[in-house]
């Protein structure tokens, strides 16, 4: 008996590599791995269903659909880490999902609610912003290829990521909502904001990346109870929390270049957090 189990044993490893893979097809996989393409998915609904708002003028309804689908954005790689359920799959989709979310969405968002004042003018930039998030993410995808090659990743973005470009159109917008006043509904500064955030996104000025930002372990606590304060803020006074947000990152920008560039200090503790266990 043990002389044919271990015949057995050997046939299995030799198995043809078109009956391997069969029987690792039929296996179960782990529901992990479907959750950050699922969350990508969501987060596309989102950004197609703030068109449909875009369109019939229901504009707060519309940029909350827009947050949702940024929100949603950083959730899916979050997840993929979580469930090193990383792919190549899920990076193609992730970026198809964000040219809608944060390239179609807030440009037509934009276009309806001030730009078709301008005319042609106003669609051409509308047109502007959609291509720049096209070629944005197109470099980010070979940028991302290229560091996986190396085996090194930057710890900041190269242009200013589509999402945060996405937001910063809708600057105007927030503050229409605090300020009833005809200044922010002009169709010169809604397109001067879209002319410089589409310039931004395909420019070579690096920008913080937040899904890198590692946070010191001793600042770890102040960081979470921040955390909580700005979400209990963003609740009472939404409009007000991320225009401040946006303000703030606005105002650093310029800045960015200064402090990512330059050498950085080893954290010893934050270090050792990343060195693989002893073995035994």
């Amino acid at each position: 008996p043990a002389m044919m189990k271990a015949r057995v044993n050997r046939m299995r490893k030799f198995r043809p590599a078109q009956f391997r893979s069969a029987a690792h097809a039929q296996s179960p996989m782990p529901i992990g791995r479907y959750i950050p393409s699922t969350l990508t998915l969501i987060g596309l609904c989102c950004g197609t269903t703030a068109i449909r708002f875009a369109l019939t003028g229901e504009w707060k309804a519309a940029v909350i659909a827009i947050v949702l689908a940024a929100v949603f954005d950083t959730l899916d790689g979050q997840a993929a880490r979580l469930f090193r359920a990383d792919s190549k799959f899920g990076a193609q989709l992730d970026s198809l999902a964000d040219l809608v979310s944060f390239g179609i969405a807030p440009s037509v968002l934009v276009y309806m609610w001030t730009l078709q004042q301008a005319g042609s003018a106003g669609w051409t930039l509308a047109l502007i912003f959609c291509v720049c998030c096209a070629i944005r993410l197109a470099r980010f995808n070979i940028e991302t290829v290229e560091a996986e090659d190396k085996d090194a990743a930057n710890a900041h973005f190269t242009g200013l990521p589509t999402p945060a470009a996405a937001c910063l159109i809708l600057l105007p917008m927030l503050l229409s909502f605090q300020f009833h006043t005809e200044f922010f509904h002009n169709p010169f500064l809604g397109g001067a904001m879209v002319a410089v955030m589409s310039l931004l996104m395909v420019s070579r000025v690096p920008t913080i990346s937040l899904k890198r930002m590692r946070i010191r372990r001793k600042f770890r606590v102040a960081a979470g109870g921040f955390a909580g304060l700005l979400i209990a803020t963003a609740i009472v006074q939404p409009w007000a929390t991320m225009t401040a947000g946006l303000l703030i990152y606005l105002a650093v920008l310029p800045f960015a270049p200064i402090f990512l560039l330059a050498p950085k200090e080893i954290d010893e503790d934050d270090e050792a957090e990343d060195l693989p266990p002893s073995a035994p």
